[in-house]
C-alpha cells in the first residue's frame, strides 16, 4: 500500500491539479493523506469536491509554540505521516505536478533501497520549465557534512519505507526540515538511492521560498539558527 502525504495551507489555487496528477497513478488500495494547517481559503472545499474515497483529511493541531515559521509546515507533514497506513510513503507539496511515471519509477527503486530521491524540473507558476534538472544547481549528496551545509533532500521528490519514518520518530521540534531529518536518518541506518530523472514539476511562485538562484527570503539570522538546530540533531544521530 502507498500513502501520499500532503501538508496543506491556503493552497486552493493549485491543489486540485496536483491531486489529479497523483490520483491517476495510485491503485484503489492506496491513499492520500491531507494534513491541513487550518487553511483560511477554499483549500478543503476544493479537495472535497474531488469526492475520491482514497483522500483522507486531517487537521494539524499545534501542540507547541513554533520558533521558526517553517516549524508549522514541518510538523504539518509529520502529522500527515503519522496518519499514513502504507508500507511506502511519498511526500508531496500542495502546488506541484507529478509526471506520469513517478509512482512506478520510485516504487521500483524502493525494491533495492529504503529511501529514494528523484530529480525534478523547476517551473514558474504556469508550469513553464525554467530549469530542467534541479540537481544541475543543487547536486544530490548523501554525506552528513554536505547536508549540514546545504540540504540535498527535497521532500516532494522523496519516497521511503515505513521503517525509515518509524526510526525518525520523534522528529526534532524546531528548525530541522522533516525531509532533511528523514534523509539523515536514512543515511545513518538504511540505504539511500537517487533516480537521475525528473519525475515532478516543482512549481515556484510568489508564495514559496525558492532555490537555485531564485529569490530566497530567509535571513542570515535564520540560516545561522537553523544550522545550530541541525547540529544539535546531528549529535542525536551520532550517539
Amino acid at each position: 500500500m502507498i500513502s501520499v502525504c500532503i501538508a496543506t495551507y491556503n493552497g486552493e489555487k493549485y491543489i486540485k491539479e496536483q491531486l489529479s496528477s497523483i490520483l491517476s497513478q495510485l491503485s484503489d488500495q492506496d491513499e492520500i493523506i491531507i494534513s491541513d494547517d487550518q487553511s483560511a481559503d477554499q483549500t478543503l472545499q476544493e479537495i472535497r469536491s474531488i469526492n475520491d474515497p482514497r483522500i483522507h483529511i486531517y487537521t494539524h493541531k499545534k501542540d507547541f509554540k513554533a520558533l521558526f515559521s517553517i516549524d508549522n509546515c514541518i510538523h504539518n507533514f509529520v502529522n500527515a505521516m503519522k496518519q499514513a497506513k502504507g508500507d511506502i510513503i511519498f511526500l508531496s507539496d500542495q502546488d506541484d505536478v507529478w509526471l506520469p511515471d513517478k509512482v512506478k519509477t520510485m516504487t521500483l527503486a524502493l525494491q533495492h533501497s529504503d529511501l529514494v530521491m528523484s530529480d525534478c524540473s523547476i517551473t514558474d507558476e504556469k508550469l513553464n520549465i525554467k530549469t530542467t534538472s534541479y540537481t544541475d544547481c543543487r547536486p544530490f549528496k548523501t554525506s552528513i557534512l554536505s547536508n549540514f551545509i546545504k540540504s540535498s533532500y527535497l521532500g516532494s521528490c522523496m519516497a521511503f519505507r515505513r521503517a525509515v519514518f518509524e526510526r525518525a520518530l520523534p522528529f526534532p521540534k524546531h528548525g530541522v526540515g522533516h525531509d532533511l531529518w528523514l534523509g539523515m536518518v536514512a543515511r545513518r541506518w538504511f540505504n539511500v538511492s537517487y533516480v537521475a530523472k525528473p519525475l515532478m514539476l516543482y512549481r515556484r511562485h510568489e508564495e514559496t521560498i525558492t532555490y537555485c538562484g531564485m529569490k530566497n527570503r530567509t535571513s542570515l539570522l535564520f540560516k545561522i539558527a537553523y544550522r545550530l538546530f541541525i547540529l544539535k540533531a546531528l549529535f542525536r544521530l551520532l550517539i
